[in-house]
C-alpha cells in the first residue's frame, strides 16, 4: 500500500499499529485517549500525511455535530451579518454549520430543509421567508428535527424563536423624529415577511399615540431587492408630489438607501442642516447604513444578542432533549443610533 495514499480510518490503524477503535476514539476526543496513545497517533498522522473526513466521522455518530443555518437572502447585509455570528458561535462550541439561501424562492426553502433531513442535523436555526414561507412543509420538518426560528416568527413552529421587538423600534424611531422635527410619513413596500406588517401597525400605534395623524406611503414592488424598490418607488412619489411629510422613515435601511439615491438624482438635500429639504430615517442598522450619503439615521437590531439567544436556545435543545413545553419567544429592542440623514 502506498502510505502517502491513505484514504480512510481503517487503513491509517492498520499502518499505525493503533486498534481502528482506539483511533475512532482519538478523533471524537484526543482528550479520552492515553497520553502515550495519543502521542503514537500524532506521530503517525504527521508520519501518513493523514488527516479523517470529518463530515463521514460525523455522520457516524448517533447525534451529529452538524448544524443547519437558513436564511431568507445571503445577499442583505442584515443576513450575512447574522449567518457570520451564528457560525462563529457554532463553530467555537465544536459544531459544524453549514448555511443555506433560499434566495427569497418557497420552493427552494423546502427543497433546502429537506436537504438538511441527509445531513442528519443536530439541529436546525432557521429565518424562514415568512408570508411566501409553506408553513404546512416547515412545520413538519421542525416536528422531525430540533428547530429555532429566529428574525422572522412563524407562530407556533418551532422549539423557540428570537427575534427583535419590532413595535419598540417603531415606537423609538416615531417619538425621535416628531421630537426633533415634523412627523414622519412612513415609507413601506408590499411586506414580504411578518416583521414589515408589525413595524407598519407599530408606526400607526405610535403616531396615534403621540397625537398625529398616521401616513402610510407603500409603493410597488416585490421580492428581495428592496434598494432598486426603494429607488424606483421614491422616484416616483417624489415626481408625483406624494410625499406627505419632509420627514420620511422607511420600513428598513435597504429601502432607504434606495430612497436616498432617488432624493440625490432629483437634487432633494436630505439631512438635519438648515438647507436640507427632507429628513430620513430606517429600521435594522443594516452594515451599510453608516456608508450611505448621507450616513442613515436608523434602529439598531442587537446582532449579537440575536445570535447568541438564539445558538444558546438550539444547544439547550439538543442537549436537553425536546420537552413538552411552552415555545420560547425572545424579542431584543433596538437602540437608537443618530446620523447625519435625520
Amino acid at each position: 500500500m502506498d502510505d502517502s495514499k491513505i484514504r480512510n480510518m481503517e487503513q491509517f490503524a492498520r499502518v499505525s499499529g493503533i486498534s481502528r477503535p482506539t483511533v475512532s476514539k482519538y478523533f471524537n476526543d484526543p482528550a479520552s485517549v492515553r497520553p502515550k496513545t495519543r502521542a503514537r497517533i500524532e506521530e503517525a498522522l504527521e508520519q501518513y500525511d493523514y488527516r479523517p473526513n470529518i463530515f463521514a466521522v460525523n455522520q457516524n455518530r448517533r447525534l451529529t455535530k452538524n448544524i443547519g443555518i437558513v436564511v431568507p437572502y445571503l445577499a442583505d447585509p442584515f443576513f450575512a451579518e447574522i449567518a457570520r455570528n451564528i457560525e462563529q458561535r457554532c463553530m467555537q462550541a465544536g459544531f459544524w454549520p453549514t448555511l443555506f439561501s433560499a434566495h427569497g424562492d418557497s420552493a427552494l426553502e423546502v427543497e433546502i430543509l429537506d436537504s438538511l433531513r441527509s445531513l442528519k442535523p443536530a439541529g436546525v436555526l432557521l429565518a424562514p421567508l415568512g408570508r411566501a414561507s409553506d408553513r404546512a412543509a416547515i412545520e413538519k420538518f421542525c416536528d422531525d428535527v430540533p428547530t429555532v426560528l429566529f428574525d422572522s416568527n412563524i407562530d407556533g413552529v418551532g422549539e423557540a424563536f428570537v427575534g427583535s421587538d419590532n413595535t419598540q423600534f417603531v415606537k423609538l424611531s416615531v417619538e425621535y423624529l416628531c421630537r426633533t422635527g415634523e412627523p414622519p410619513c412612513f415609507f413601506e413596500m408590499p411586506p414580504v415577511n411578518p416583521n414589515a406588517n408589525k413595524r407598519r401597525n407599530g408606526y400607526i400605534q405610535a403616531m396615534e399615540a403621540n397625537g398625529f395623524a398616521p401616513q402610510v406611503i407603500r409603493v410597488a414592488g416585490e421580492g428581495w431587492g428592496f434598494e432598486e424598490v426603494g429607488y424606483l418607488g421614491g422616484l416616483d412619489v417624489i415626481d408625483r408630489g406624494l410625499l406627505t411629510s419632509n420627514t420620511v422613515l422607511c420600513s428598513n435601511d435597504r429601502l432607504a438607501i434606495g430612497f436616498l439615491a432617488a432624493c440625490y438624482e432629483r437634487g432633494l438635500r436630505v439631512g438635519r442642516d438648515a438647507d436640507c429639504v427632507l429628513r430620513v430615517a430606517g429600521h435594522d442598522d443594516h452594515p451599510f447604513s453608516r456608508f450611505g450619503c448621507p450616513p442613515l439615521t436608523t434602529i439598531a437590531q442587537d446582532y449579537e444578542k440575536i445570535s447568541e439567544r438564539s445558538v444558546e436556545a438550539l444547544f439547550t435543545l439538543i442537549e436537553g432533549g425536546r420537552t413538552a413545553g411552552p415555545r420560547i419567544e425572545s424579542l431584543f429592542e433596538g437602540k437608537l443610533v443618530m446620523r447625519a440623514s435625520a
